[in-house]
């Protein structure tokens, strides 16, 4: 089992920044990719970044590449999205989630709201 918990989200103007963090509890972090998703109103949840177990590979959605930076800190157990240059379509719900086994992401946190304001 995994628990997720999401922060950091806001309102903020377009052009700025936030920085979400994802705290993670339960299996051993170091071992599962993580991930973040974000679901924007009347849309289908999106892909927006992902990370490999060690931090070494990072993949980005094309719609962020530039402006957002996915990072983990495992002696923290905790995953990072950094937002720059943000744009009022980034605004959604922002989702953690880890992938522990397989293909498919199979934890996912409560969400944070983004709201970008133009």
């Amino acid at each position: 089992q995994v628990q997720l918990v999401e922060s950091g989200g806001g309102l903020v103007q377009a052009g700025g920044s936030l920085r979400l963090s994802c705290a993670a509890s339960g299996r051993t972090f170091s071992t599962y990719s993580m991930g973040w998703f974000r679901q924007a109103p009347g849309k289908e949840r999106e892909f927006v970044a992902a990370i490999s177990w060690s931090g070494g590979r990072t993949y980005l959605a094309d719609s962020v590449k530039g402006r957002f930076t996915i990072s983990r800190d495992n002696a923290k157990t905790t995953v990072y999205l950094q937002m720059n240059s943000l744009k009022p379509e980034d605004t959604a719900i922002y989702y953690c989630t880890a992938r522990t086994t397989g293909l498919t992401y199979d934890y996912w946190g409560q969400g944070t709201q983004v709201t970008v304001s133009s």
